[in-house]
């Protein structure tokens, strides 16, 4: 295949994933040294959203496994890393925030956060199968196993897709109700958690273009097998 296209679908969507994570473990670095003028901790200011919500039932972790960050609508835990549960930073209550959005999706019965859980174990089962069905069928040369592929790929594709709209829409509330219920204030704690969130926005974009670019990719290998 024409090493251009190569670059064009792995190659590119490989830096702007590289430039994603830097983009957002940069500005999480920066405004986790500034403190809100509320003082609240990432735990309190999460708590004070699901009260002020009206929501009862979501039990808030800390939690420094492998998923870090993130709210289980499955059994109504909101999962916070320590740094993010403790701290009393921008950072800390701008990435609080956006998970209790989901919460409040969750809530509302967010139609897309709802389709997102449903897809999860299909996601999963791609995700561990993929790397084998693969490395497969570039050794064996077995299209099926190349197809195969694919679906695993359309899977993970259209998971990442929806999760576009479901992390948007969660950022958007959390900037809203932030600055609604005076948990931040000033000009610089508003700008410093639009930039945590609209950073982390990009590794979400990132995820999507890399799996959209091995899935164009495998086509393409599939269609000059034949």
């Amino acid at each position: 295949m024409n090493m251009s296209i190569y670059f064009l679908l792995i190659g590119i969507p490989l830096i702007l994933g590289l430039w994603a994570q830097f983009r957002v473990s940069s500005t999480l670095k920066r405004y986790k040294k500034i403190t809100v003028s509320s003082g609240l901790t990432g735990a309190e200011a999460a708590q004070q959203i699901l009260d002020a919500s009206g929501i009862h039932g979501v039990k808030i972790i800390s939690s420094d496994g492998m998923m870090g960050d993130h709210y289980n609508p499955t059994d109504k835990t909101l999962h916070l890393s320590e740094e993010i549960f403790s701290g009393n930073s921008i950072a800390a209550v701008g990435v609080a925030a956006h998970e209790c959005g989901h919460a409040l999706q969750d809530q509302e019965s967010y139609a897309l956060l709802k389709l997102r859980s449903g897809l999860v174990p299909a996601t999963q089962f791609s995700s561990q199968i993929l790397p084998f069905v693969i490395l497969g069928g570039f050794l064996f040369h077995v299209t099926n196993l190349i197809t195969l592929g694919i679906a695993c790929y359309a899977v993970l594709m259209l998971f990442q897709l929806i999760t576009l709209p479901v992390e948007f829409d969660a950022s958007a509330r959390a900037k809203m109700i932030l600055q609604k219920m005076g948990i931040i204030q000033s000009p610089l704690e508003v700008e410093g958690v639009y930039k945590v969130l609209n950073a982390a926005a990009w590794t979400y974009i990132a995820a999507f273009v890399a799996v959209l670019g091995n899935l164009i990719y495998l086509l393409l290998v599939r269609r000059n097998e034949r």
